[in-house]
């Protein structure tokens, strides 16, 4: 697989590693995806939860904890990969995390859970270069003309969702629950919105790289994801399984023990379906809600007075090994997880 071009970035190998929050992919997941050639990717969800002044400063302790990992993150790449955050759009200050990414010296802001429609005024002189995670054809063509028509702006690549993805879902539950269909209108969106980036790219005269996600897990899905037209992949719960994932031991073996009948969709605090690994917790919230004594303040969809349960705690309980009282989010293939690996080995499994 070829090496991708995007902007004056080069990324060695056609891979992003996932974000993934709250804790599972900081400083150490990323910078050794990195390191092997492909783009690292730091979540900014609730990434201070370790630090003890957190619980009484959560945002505060977010905004110093996130350029110390994207520091980190870079020492370890030595030179040799793409350093990005993932920022998501419903974010509580969200305009602070992108200027504390931006003057952390990050290479990429990506942006999903929503639309990011301000994300190019908040990135405007900077050298960074900024991707919205899209789930339709429909999204991207929205999102793409408001950016050209309002910020004289457009992507430096994109990332298109499968329904096939782990944690928040860009699509309707009844989607969710017939795949197979919901996929083939994913693919038929895919090539549309790589015949619609190329009007972008001819009015920017620069390559849009188009990256597809969701349920990658080894060089069949690679090759699959190529034929339809994507430059590269976004993997997300395969690097969760590596020697180099910032989770926990409990947490990386909760999927290595995990079938398909564990997988379930649920209703998050977010407003948005998620697929998570069925546990305890998920049992007690089909038919109940906990109290919610602390709100961090995390997302503004989320209303504590009217939540089943705060998704920063269940969250944070998980990654720190609590994996029946926690929120695990994964993909469609956890049952193919077997082992722990290292990030390299992943990548060559992959193809890439």
């Amino acid at each position: 697989m070829s090496e991708v071009h995007i902007g004056n970035l080069i990324l060695k190998k056609a891979i992003i590693q996932g974000g993934m929050g709250v804790g599972i992919s900081c400083s150490r997941l990323a910078g050794a995806v990195a390191h092997e050639g492909g783009m690292g990717v730091i979540s900014t969800a609730q990434i201070g939860y370790g630090n003890p002044r957190f619980k009484d400063h959560p945002e505060e302790t977010n905004l110093e904890t996130l350029p110390v990992e994207i520091k980190k993150a870079k020492e370890l790449t030595q030179g040799n990969g793409i350093v990005a955050v993932n920022i998501m759009s419903v974010t509580q200050l969200y305009e602070d995390y992108v200027k504390t990414a931006i003057g952390a010296g990050v290479d990429a802001i990506i942006s999903g859970a929503g639309l990011p429609l301000e994300l190019p005024a908040l990135t405007k002189g900077a050298e960074v270069k900024i991707a919205p995670v899209l789930s339709s054809f429909k999204a991207a063509k929205v999102l793409l003309n408001l950016w050209h028509k309002k910020h004289q702006s457009t992507a430096d690549f994109l990332i298109i969702e499968s329904p096939y993805s782990g944690g928040h879902q860009g699509y309707k539950r009844n989607s969710l629950e017939n795949l197979d269909e919901a996929n083939k209108i994913f693919e038929d969106d895919l090539k549309k919105v790589i015949e619609l980036k190329k009007t972008y790219e001819e009015i920017y005269q620069k390559d849009i790289p188009v990256f597809v996600a969701g349920g990658i897990f080894d060089s069949v899905d690679v090759s699959h994801a190529m034929s339809l037209g994507a430059d590269g992949v976004q993997v997300g719960t395969r690097f969760i399984a590596t020697d180099e994932c910032d989770a926990s031991e409990n947490y990386k073996n909760a999927y290595i023990l995990a079938t398909k009948s564990d997988l379930i969709i649920i209703d998050s605090p977010v407003g948005m379906p998620a697929r998570v690994l069925r546990n305890s917790f998920v049992e007690r919230m089909m038919n109940g809600s906990e109290e919610i004594t602390n709100c961090y303040n995390c997302l503004k969809a989320c209303d504590p007075s009217t939540a089943k349960y705060c998704i920063s705690e269940v969250l944070i309980k998980a990654v720190n090994g609590d994996t029946e009282n926690g929120l695990l989010f994964c993909s469609t293939n956890p049952d193919r997880i077997n082992k722990i690996q290292s990030v390299k080995d992943v990548i060559a499994d992959l193809g890439i």
